[in-house]
């Protein structure tokens, strides 16, 4: 598994045999796309959580040929973030609230 990809499922907590829905249209995500691209003379060091998302062949193919797409991609996952986040927060205050642990 490439590192991008291990990014992506750890912090969602997804299993590689898990089903990922692609973040824009819900279809079967094939791919984990770098929302600021990887090469091209950029820095290589663009592995991290808030760059990456799961895309459809679909959707991947239209974010590097419509700018406002890939625009709305990047929105997508930012909230998609901090949703992931306020629902990781709700879960830590529920185990603190649990007088069984």
């Amino acid at each position: 598994m490439k590192k991008h990809v291990k990014i992506y499922f750890d912090y969602f907590g997804i299993a590689e045999q898990d089903f990922v829905s692609c973040e824009m249209c819900g279809a079967k995500a094939v791919d984990i796309h770098h929302i600021e691209p990887k090469g091209m003379g950029g820095s290589k060091n663009k592995d991290f959580i808030a760059n990456l998302i799961a895309l459809c062949r679909s959707c991947h193919t239209k974010c590097h040929s419509d700018r406002e797409f890939s625009s709305r991609t990047k929105q997508n996952h930012e909230f998609k973030m901090r949703m992931h986040e306020k629902k990781l927060q709700r879960f830590v205050k529920r185990l603190g609230n649990n007088k069984y642990l």
